[in-house]
């Protein structure tokens, strides 16, 4: 990958931000409960050799003047490990330190360090921490137990108003006046920038991140080595050039693992009407850029995709900052169509078939213009 300069991938993305930040003398710590090889064997974090039982760590082993690299398999005991991890963020603001979820749905177990320290800390005792929490979401058949990390809990944490668009131009400005930032992330480098500024910023802020399992290798999910490059940055939104704006008659909005299914598909369908938005940033809402999408696409039909079910997901969170960034293009009556599963109290179906179904329906119906 490092010698064509092409495809970098997720587990390249996150050993280039690992790595860089080792060599640039910041600490980095990793916990979970399987993050040694990374539950979908991505990682490689931890080398075991078979016939010895000695360990390796490549991360260790860059140059005879680097800082450490702690990485390390957790019990399964969330609370306990995740509260540990926080105190070490406290304690040390200058290292990037990580907690990893086997799946996301994991972090139920954790839900009251998330919710008396992480999310309300700084608020209640001015207690700064940049913590970042890896949260594998995403809806591949697999069940209600391991499709959602229940992004809907996180973003009902968030303190943004949506009636209110910030006057400040400065990006980390407004995210330094905010809670939490929460991220839906599916490119290599937009993960590399992501937990770069962590500890590369003047201020420290949680981070959740809604963690990939099939874009970890998806053909799509691939950055050039380029967008690694001093001069790049994160991108909150990510717009589609690949259509004529004078063609599209309809733009979808959308966060993660499905706008890479909505991509495949378009191919596949020979859809060439039809734009796919990606928000990377889901907080703080990146109000500026989806303004411009939406002058850009002035005439087109507008609406909002995702897997989750209606009353889960960012709908709910979305719609009314999406209200808000159109109404000086739109009038004060706009708000997107929504698109996806119904209205559920589970997570996810647990048969296949009903999976399909329900995401082939999903699928065709943001894809239609009719």
């Amino acid at each position: 990958m490092i010698d064509s300069g092409e495809k970098l991938d997720w587990a390249m993305g996150e050993a280039l931000a690992f790595g860089s930040l080792l060599m640039e003398k910041t600490h980095v710590r990793l916990s979970g409960q399987d993050v040694e090889r990374g539950t979908f064997g991505h990682r490689h974090g931890v080398i075991h050799d078979q016939n010895t039982n000695n360990i390796y760590i490549p991360l260790n082993n860059l140059s005879t003047d680097q800082e450490s690299f702690t990485i390390s398999n957790s019990s399964l005991s969330e609370f306990a490990v995740l509260g540990f991890e926080l105190g070490y963020s406290l304690t040390n603001p200058n290292s990037l330190v990580l907690w990893e979820a086997q799946f996301g749905d994991f972090a139920n177990g954790a839900q009251v360090m998330i919710d008396q320290f992480i999310s309300s800390g700084e608020a209640k005792w001015k207690r700064q921490s940049g913590l970042v929490m890896l949260l594998p979401h995403g809806y591949d058949g697999m069940g209600p137990e391991h499709s959602s990390a229940r992004l809907e809990r996180f973003l009902a944490l968030c303190d943004s108003d949506p009636d209110v668009i910030p006057t400040d131009a400065d990006a980390e400005l407004i995210i330094q006046r905010t809670n939490l930032q929460v991220v839906n992330i599916t490119t290599p480098a937009n993960y590399f920038h992501a937990l770069r500024r962590q500890v590369h910023r003047a201020f420290r802020k949680p981070l959740v991140v809604m963690s990939p399992k099939n874009l970890l290798r998806h053909r799509l999910a691939v950055s050039a080595l380029k967008d690694f490059e001093p001069g790049t940055q994160f991108m909150p939104l990510i717009g589609d050039d690949s259509i004529e704006v004078s063609k599209v008659k309809k733009v979808v909005f959308c966060t993660g693992k499905v706008a890479l299914d909505l991509f495949e598909e378009r191919q596949k369908r020979n859809v060439a009407d039809v734009a796919i938005v990606r928000i990377e940033q889901i907080h703080p809402f990146p109000f500026a850029q989806v303004q411009a999408q939406l002058k850009k696409y002035s005439k087109a039909q507008v609406a909002w995709v995702q897997e989750e079910p209606k009353n889960m997901g960012a709908w709910n969170f979305v719609g009314g900052h999406f209200k808000s960034a159109a109404k000086e293009t739109r009038g004060n009556d706009f708000y997107p169509t929504y698109i996806g599963r119904g209205a559920a109290a589970s997570p996810a179906t647990g048969y296949g078939s009903e999976h399909n179904a329900q995401y082939e329906k999903l699928i065709s119906t943001a894809l239609s213009t009719k």
